[in-house]
């Protein structure tokens, strides 16, 4: 298992933009998929987009063309960068880990491995 540790959030006003960062220890040869969720108050957790360690990525609808997914494996992270930041954006902000080939790590409803403790992005209108 790898430990992950979320930084970057904070609080941005509408049309703003935010890079969140997610560092890997641990056992780092053990992860092949990296997957960015979110979850507002009063609402389910939603998958993002996720990103497995040969830089293949997917996104979801939803944030498609706004958000970006990005792998440093030099620093064993992974970057989320969020452009043109809505209200509707603003939640905490996790990322989970696990050893899965890059068509399992779409499966985004499922069961991960590792997760981080998050991180919150305010949005302001």
């Amino acid at each position: 298992q790898v430990q992950l540790v979320e930084s970057g959030g904070g609080s941005v006003q509408s049309g703003g933009s935010l890079t969140l960062s997610c560092a890997v220890s641990g056992d780092t040869s053990s992860w092949y998929c990296m997957v960015w969720f979110r979850q507002a108050p009063g609402k389910g957790r939603e998958g993002l987009a996720s990103i497995t360690n040969d830089g293949r990525s997917v996104y979801d609808d939803s944030i498609k063309g706004r958000f970006n997914i990005s792998l440093d494996s030099a620093k064993n992270t992974v970057y989320l960068q969020m452009n043109n930041l809505k209200p509707d954006d603003a939640a905490m902000y996790y990322c989970a880990a696990d050893q899965r080939a890059f068509i399992a790590c779409t499966h985004w409803r499922t069961l991960f491995n590792s997760w981080g403790r998050g991180t919150q992005v305010t949005v302001s209108t």
